[in-house]
């Protein structure tokens, strides 16, 4: 794939997820927004380790909430296993992406942009465990992140449990390219002899970072919560310079 191409999934905001969510020259990947090369074959290693961290999900009779899906294997494997473990499941997301997924009798579709989504307002305390796989970047870009965390917390039941996973880190990913094994990781990836170009102390607009990641920690745990930085589990697409925020409510 050019760089152009890689371009393309960039900076995206929610129209662009709903103009892709019906193009068939997608692939499913690319409809969520991820070059081909960097999810295929991965879902299952990154369903896995979403189990692994949302305890929850493996128990039964559970208010499950998935924010911004998509309609990639993922959504696809949690309605598997909502189906098996008898939980309820909420998918909130556009019409158009939401279309693209199968209809089933214990999940109700809703559609809108999350946080500002009113018939969610019925659930406030009562969902057992939110995920929000790789999106808190794009909302971060367009919306306002702390309406995100605070609404999503509200939702969330005494002993829930929300995941927002698949953060791109901007320090994190410095921290790595600044290292023997992100530029061997560079060579080998890019197909080059250059090195990473890695930049300290530069303006960023619209992307993640340390203060960011751990600012969101730290308001969860100030209204009540645990929460965590996690590191992804070995194997995932981009574990090098991705993390997670685990969260729970005593």
């Amino acid at each position: 794939m050019t760089k152009d191409k890689y371009q393309r999934f960039a900076t995206l905001c929610f129209e662009d997820f709903r103009r892709f969510a019906n193009d068939e020259s997608l692939s499913r990947e690319e409809r969520v927004g991820f070059p081909v090369c960097y999810r295929t074959g991965k879902e299952k290693i990154i369903f896995h380790d979403i189990l692994q961290k949302l305890s929850l999900l493996r128990r039964n009779d559970k208010t499950v909430l998935d924010i911004g899906p998509g309609c990639s294997k993922l959504p696809v494997m949690m309605m598997d296993l909502c189906r098996r473990n008898r939980h309820k499941l909420l998918l909130v997301d556009s019409g158009e992406m939401l279309s693209q997924l199968p209809d089933k009798p214990f999940v109700k579709k809703i559609e809108g942009y999350f946080p500002y989504c009113d018939s969610l307002m019925s659930y406030r305390g009562n969902i057992d465990v939110i995920l929000s796989y790789s999106v808190l970047h794009y909302i971060f870009a367009e919306s306002n992140v702390w309406d995100f965390l605070d609404a999503s917390l509200e939702l969330l039941s005494s002993g829930g449990e929300m995941l927002i996973g698949d953060i791109p880190n901007v320090s994190k990913r410095r921290r790595f390219f600044s290292s023997p094994a992100g530029v061997k990781f560079h060579h080998r990836f890019m197909r080059t002899k250059r090195p990473p170009e890695v930049v300290f102390n530069r303006i960023e607009r619209h992307v993640l970072d340390d203060s960011v990641v751990l600012a969101l920690v730290t308001r969860a745990r100030n209204q009540g919560c645990d929460a965590y930085v996690l590191p992804q589990a070995d194997g995932l697409p981009m574990a090098n310079r991705r993390e997670d925020i685990l969260i729970r409510k005593p």
